[in-house]
């Protein structure tokens, strides 16, 4: 069995990119500015070494300070760090996907990132607006431009050594797969919603067989009901194996292979979140036989409005 350092440190390698991409992840949608920053460093300090982002969370400035103080501290190397962030979708139209990811960068203080996504494969009106509405409120689409489209200019940015890998999110297996039999570089990574109560199992499977990281965000359900870490099969495995049920949870998505990102302002929360180890086969088979519930807590895959993300003003 490994060890608990080894199984909590574990790296993915990238069969569509360069390197390896931790699979304990901390995600940044943190909106307040100090509380971002503390947590960043928390997180870098108890071992994090993903940090996930997106221009849509107005924050990569945060997090570039955040980067820049533990580099300057020596918690951590740029090389030792694997930053993800994503492309909004008032930015799909091919020549503002560069302008784009430059801008990031500059806000993130970085020369390139290690994985740039498409954060949902909906296009939204192009322009300065994060979120076009209509008279009636309803999002305004940009029916101008294919999700392929925006995909050849992302291919373009790994060309350039702008960003090492590149991948979606927010996507469902349909449309994953239409990006997958036509592109040139193939999605290194796939960001979706991914619990115990929505294993995505035949997503898993497809990512599985064509060399894509499954990352999954909300693992823990977002403190939605019904509460993930509230489940009688996920609590009675945490009892068993003296761990909570956060960590019972979180370890589930590391031995199905996937990688996982978890958000705290905590600091408990964050080294509970990272301290793992992994579970007995007989649990990983009860949870997998025993939990029923299916439910999925954010309906941007249908939409391309996210569900977490505090609305712009």
């Amino acid at each position: 069995m490994r060890t608990r350092l080894n199984f909590r440190d574990a790296r993915i390698p990238l069969a569509h990119g360069t390197g390896a991409i931790p699979a304990v992840g901390f995600g940044t949608l943190i909106p307040d500015p100090v509380a971002a920053r503390q947590a960043i460093r928390i997180a870098l300090e108890t071992g994090f070494r993903h940090l996930d982002g997106a221009e849509l969370y107005r924050n990569e400035d945060i997090v570039g300070l955040a980067m820049r103080d533990a580099f300057e501290a020596g918690i951590v190397r740029r090389d030792e760090l694997f930053v993800t962030t994503k492309l909004w979708n008032n930015n799909h139209r091919p020549e503002r996907v560069r302008p784009a990811l430059e801008a990031t960068l500059r806000r993130l203080q970085l020369d390139y990132l290690d994985c740039y996504l498409i954060h949902t494969p909906y296009a939204f009106q192009a322009g300065d607006e994060l979120d076009p509405r209509d008279e009636n409120g309803q999002p305004i689409y940009d029916h101008g431009v294919s999700l392929v489209e925006t995909w050849r200019e992302m291919e373009r940015l790994v060309d350039e050594g702008k960003c090492k890998a590149i991948g979606l999110s927010d996507i469902r297996l349909d449309k994953l797969r239409e990006i997958v039999e036509v592109a040139r570089i193939k999605p290194a990574v796939v960001q979706v919603e991914c619990h115990p109560y929505l294993p995505e199992w035949e997503l898993l499977d497809y990512c599985r067989q064509h060399g894509i990281v499954l990352l999954a965000f909300a693992p823990l359900g977002h403190g939605m009901e019904p509460r993930v870490i509230h489940d009688t099969v996920i609590k009675a495995v945490a009892q068993r194996v003296d761990r909570t049920p956060a960590q019972v949870t979180l370890a589930w998505a590391l031995q199905r292979g996937t990688a996982f990102l978890t958000t705290s302002t905590n600091p408990a929360h964050i080294r509970e979140n990272f301290d793992l180890a992994p579970l007995p086969d007989d649990a990983m088979r009860q949870m997998r036989d025993g939990i029923t519930t299916n439910v999925r807590f954010n309906a941007v895959v249908d939409t391309g409005v996210p569900g977490f993300v505090p609305r712009v003003s």
